[in-house]
């Protein structure tokens, strides 16, 4: 029978579980429809021997759910670092590193053959020139192993980049990776880099750091080669609503990379893509994203991104709408009251958060943003923070209308004293 192990080979797995349960900490044991419970008690406990300092264990009448608890403004690292640290190696992966590294760590050009050779002879270790091949393929890509052709033969040799001898050369790199170290893009990097240097992050912590999308970081490198390569990509994406299991594999999808957006609101990130199959752009959430895989050139992709362009002007958020392209849109305004003498904060926070819309003062104390967008919906969620300062709103869709007249009906039943006396 296998043992526990707290390695994991299947990272897709280990990202889901701990979304799902210790992230969002809404679900319970039984809500674990994944194989066995026996799986549920190995991942938890893994989970556990990663961030078990973090950990908060709450009892209901459904059972104890289990969720990271962490002030990100207190803490020096990311604690969900420590899943990437946890891949597991077979023994030839360890063995053949080590050995490679000792190859070639005299600074000579070798072929594969040579290291093959090598391998096999002086340090009695049987590899076939394919299994070598594989791995010094793996490491030219890291960049931890340089290869140059000389005629048809490729000759590989061991690169003379050392992140020691760099920190010790540029005076303030070292404060430059613990700020790097906690970005909210591939900070895993810089993380790495510092454990490999025996540094700790003494410097920085960030309030509002959102830990979580540390997660994502495996499906941006994919992502960003497909943009810069132009290329499509597919990837499989999952409904918040729906219970992921084998049943429910998740929709299928093949796009055309556009840009990587980012909330300002909520610290989500969209993939910005173009559906050939239904020839319009749309955004993907990437914490609902799995096993992006690049695929062929897109011909078009020049054209594309030009339309991409055009459309990204008229998006208040990451929402294009239902439409396809460009077309005729129907501005939505909405009148705010503002007293410019004593609340010029007031007008100063429009200006800022206004984005693609257009402010302009239409009488005293009154100023209208005129929005020419997709989703009037996204307007209507920022401009709900200004209730009190609505003085009208006008065009745009019925129904994003209608929708904050019963919000507000709603509101004032609730909040009245009129019908609902008991609520505070």
């Amino acid at each position: 029978m296998a043992g526990f192990s707290e390695l994991i080979k299947n990272f897709d797995k280990t990202r889901d579980y701990v979304r799902d349960f210790f992230i969002y900490g809404c679900k319970v044991r039984s809500d674990f429809d994944r194989k066995s419970i026996r799986t549920y008690g190995d991942e938890k406990r893994r989970v556990e021997s990663w961030i078990g300092d973090y950990m908060r264990y709450d009892d209901s009448v459904r059972g104890r759910s289990v969720s990271i608890s962490v002030d990100s403004g207190h803490i020096p690292e990311n604690p969900l670092y420590n899943a990437y640290y946890s891949r597991s190696f077979t023994d030839n992966d360890i063995r053949l590193h080590f050995l490679i590294m000792d190859v070639l760590q005299d600074g000579e050009s070798r072929t594969l053959k040579d290291i093959t050779d090598i391998l096999n002879n002086e340090y009695a270790q049987l590899f076939d020139e394919q299994t070598v091949r594989n791995k010094l393929k793996e490491y030219v890509e890291e960049g931890i192993i340089l290869s140059e052709k000389q005629g048809k033969t490729l000759y590989y040799s061991l690169s003379a980049d050392r992140a020691d001898e760099y920190l010790r050369e540029f005076r303030g790199l070292d404060d430059t990776l613990k700020f790097f170290s906690e970005a909210n893009d591939l900070g895993i990097i810089g993380n790495s880099i510092l454990k490999m240097c025996g540094l700790e992050n003494d410097l920085f912590f960030i309030k509002h750091n959102y830990i979580i999308h540390t997660l994502e970081d495996i499906l941006l490198p994919e992502i960003l080669d497909g943009i810069n390569e132009k290329r499509f990509i597919s990837f499989r994406t999952f409904s918040a609503k729906k219970v992921r299991d084998s049943s429910q594999p998740g929709s299928e999808n093949q796009v055309i990379p556009m840009k990587v957006l980012i909330s300002v609101q909520t610290g989500r990130r969209y993939l910005a893509a173009f559906i050939p199959a239904v020839n319009r752009f749309s955004a993907f959430r990437l914490d609902y994203m799995k096993t992006v895989k690049k695929g062929d050139i897109c011909e078009d992709y020049d054209v594309v991104k030009a339309k991409f362009d055009r459309n990204i002007s008229r998006c208040f958020g990451v929402s294009f709408g239902m439409r396809n392209d460009t077309g005729a849109v129907t501005p939505m305004k909405i009148t705010f009251f503002v007293d410019e003498e004593s609340e010029p904060y007031v007008l100063e926070r429009l200006e800022r958060e206004k984005r693609c819309c257009t402010l302009e003062k239409t009488g005293d104390h009154l100023y209208t943003l005129t929005a020419d967008v997709f989703d009037p919906n996204e307007i209507m969620h920022w401009a709900k923070t200004f209730i009190g300062r609505i003085v009208r709103i006008e065009g745009g869709a019925d129904s994003v209308r209608e929708r904050f007249r019963s919000d507000i009906a709603r509101m004032k039943r609730m909040y009245g004293g009129d019908e609902d006396e008991h609520i505070q």
